[in-house]
């Protein structure tokens, strides 16, 4: 299980670099981040049950906080915020 995090290291790095070769940089600075969090996850020689419990937590937020993102504050055009921006 701990080459299976270093496989996602690996991937996390292949999208950090092509995102700060587009001139996405914050973009690139939170995959850069995960990398280094990846990768240090496959040297702690954890146990099966904690990679996948680690994992599905980290699934869980991601997916909550694209969810809050693409709701709340991601542009919808030129001038309007999504939903906020109606409510208020």
């Amino acid at each position: 299980m701990d080459r299976m995090y270093r496989v996602l290291g690996f991937w996390t790095i292949v999208i950090a670099l092509m995102a700060f070769w587009g001139g996405l940089y914050p973009m690139s600075l939170i995959f850069f981040g995960l990398t280094a969090f990846f990768v240090a996850l496959s040297y702690m020689s954890l146990t099966e049950r904690v990679y996948l419990n680690i994992f599905f937590g980290f699934m869980f937020l991601s997916f909550v906080g694209f969810t809050y993102y693409t709701f709340f504050v991601m542009p919808v055009g030129p001038q309007e915020h999504a939903f906020m921006q109606l409510m208020m």
